[in-house]
């Protein structure tokens, strides 16, 4: 049975969602607005521009263009001291909008054409270039928390040093499930 292109885009954006807030969840509130010199975003200012492109992209994601008229996306980028609470409520509402606008879709529906800043591509390409561009974000996230926790940060893959450990026991599960 072929794999379901959705379910891996599905896949794609569990994971990294997962990344970032792994990440997220290492740093103290006040780390969370920490820039690292004065032309870098902090962690909170990039949840706050996914949130916003989330909530724009992904409402009426079908039927209206994906840049709505109501998003102000340079505000996205402006330093807002917002709690841990606030930032997470935009943020789990972008990603609530991500996923209800995902689950009535079926592959049958990659080639609907849809529209981002007046740019028709088909729902496979924007699809395509969210993935990326949320996974990009993700790891901005995740390079940022690691700086800000030094040598107190907790790897979120495999550790340095222990790949063949990893390996072997990697092949050891999947060998004791058949």
């Amino acid at each position: 049975m072929p794999v379901a292109v959705l379910d891996v885009a599905r896949d794609e954006f569990r994971g990294i969602r997962k990344l970032a807030e792994k990440a997220i969840a290492q740093l103290s509130d006040e780390d969370l607005h920490r820039q690292i010199d004065p032309e870098s975003n902090s962690v909170a200012i990039i949840m706050r521009h996914l949130a916003g492109n989330m909530r724009s992209r992904w409402t009426d994601f079908l039927t209206a263009d994906g840049e709505k008229p109501d998003r102000h996306r340079d505000q996205e980028f402006e330093i807002v001291v917002a709690s841990r609470t606030e930032l997470m409520a935009e943020w789990d509402d972008g990603w609530q909008r991500l996923f209800d606008a995902l689950a009535p879709l079926t592959d049958a529906d990659l080639d609907r054409t849809v529209v981002i800043r007046q740019e028709p591509m088909s729902v496979a390409k924007a699809l395509s270039r969210q993935v990326a561009h949320y996974a990009g974000h993700a790891y901005q996230i995740l390079f940022l928390a690691k700086h800000l926790k030094g040598a107190a940060w907790q790897t979120l893959s495999v550790p340095r040093g222990r790949s063949e450990e990893f390996n072997r026991d990697m092949i050891a599960r999947l060998q004791a499930r058949r």
